[in-house]
């Protein structure tokens, strides 16, 4: 993604930070050093004043004299190296040294962001989806197949568990390698227990990765920023809410579980309708049925998700059932 004006200054303030903390270091070292090695101050000198020298020889051509500096140059600088390794110090001990040798702490590496940048995108990221932790656990990487069942038929469908997530997985696959270019929606539904938040994250840990900003709240959450921002005129909330309408992908986990009124549903209308009008993209996991959203949300809000939304129906046995009797965590 593209940083906004005031992530870019964050990161670039980090940057500056760390130059500054680089070149304070490099002077309390020449001052311990010359403290302890008093000739080196001496020789120092002789380098700056040889360096001068030489810079005037170059201009005016004199070949000859430029060759005899150079070698003076190299004596002095080497009995430099020489003074400082048996006082014990390495011998750029009085050369910067970085955090990042690449981009010399700089972040950049010709025009090019340096992969420490990359990084700390991806750190911050992380840090602001409310997810940092789980996705470790919970990514395509470690999930299973082994809870989806080819007996267990969907009535609706006719499919069986396993054809049913086999179709999830493939999707959202293709929904986080294609982000980029394509965007998208997406929603999942179906029965409860069967992995819809797991691929949630799933998702959120491609993207992320990506360095796409992503955003997670269960639906109850959501709204109660919403009625924190709109009634007690919150400053955290009315900050998460611009994240809301901000972030590259809003995942809204449990829609349903929320105490739906009026309020929840007009939020709910004007969250989905404004990112789209943004080209900002969604994910809804949910235990509703499609019938059920439509009674609950209203006739906009249904028509929203049914024409912008790629939607996956997930069926099968609760998982957190399967684990105990099976004896997993």
């Amino acid at each position: 993604m593209a940083l906004t004006n005031s992530q870019y200054d964050h990161f670039m303030r980090i940057y500056e930070k760390r130059q500054l903390d680089n070149e304070n270091r490099l002077r309390g070292r020449y001052e311990e050093v010359y403290d302890r090695i008093p000739r080196l101050r001496e020789l120092d000198q002789s380098i700056s004043e040889l360096s001068v020298r030489q810079a005037r020889r170059m201009l005016d051509g004199d070949e000859s004299a430029l060759t005899a500096l150079k070698e003076d140059l190299h004596l002095l600088f080497e009995e430099k190296k020489l003074l400082l390794t048996q006082a014990g110090y390495r011998t750029d001990y009085l050369e910067l040294s970085y955090t990042c040798p690449d981009c010399k702490d700089t972040g950049y590496i010709g025009k090019e962001k340096c992969h420490c940048f990359k990084k700390a995108i991806i750190d911050y990221m992380y840090t602001q989806s409310n997810l940092q932790e789980i996705l470790q656990k919970e990514n395509f990487n470690t999930f299973s197949m082994d809870y989806y069942s080819d007996s267990h038929i969907d009535p609706l469908t006719g499919r069986s568990s396993r054809e049913a997530i086999q179709t999830a997985v493939r999707a959202c696959q293709e929904f986080t390698q294609n982000f980029a270019k394509d965007g998208g929606n997406l929603l999942l539904y179906g029965d409860t227990g069967v992995g819809k938040t797991f691929l949630t994250h799933c998702v959120a840990k491609e993207l992320l990765d990506q360095t796409f900003s992503v955003i997670y709240f269960t639906a109850s959450q959501l709204f109660d920023i919403f009625a924190k921002k709109q009634f007690e005129k919150d400053e955290d909330a009315a900050r998460d809410y611009e994240h809301i309408y901000d972030c590259d992908l809003l995942l809204i986990d449990d829609l349903g579980t929320e105490f739906a009124n009026g309020f929840t549903i007009s939020q709910m209308f004007v969250c989905l309708n404004e990112r789209l009008l943004r080209d900002k993209s969604t994910m809804i996991s949910t235990n509703l049925s499609l019938d059920d959203l439509n009674n609950m949300y209203s006739e906009r809000v249904f028509s929203r998700i049914t024409s912008a939304y790629t939607v996956l129906r997930i069926t099968g046995d609760d998982i957190r059932i399967q684990k105990k009797l099976m004896g997993r965590k």
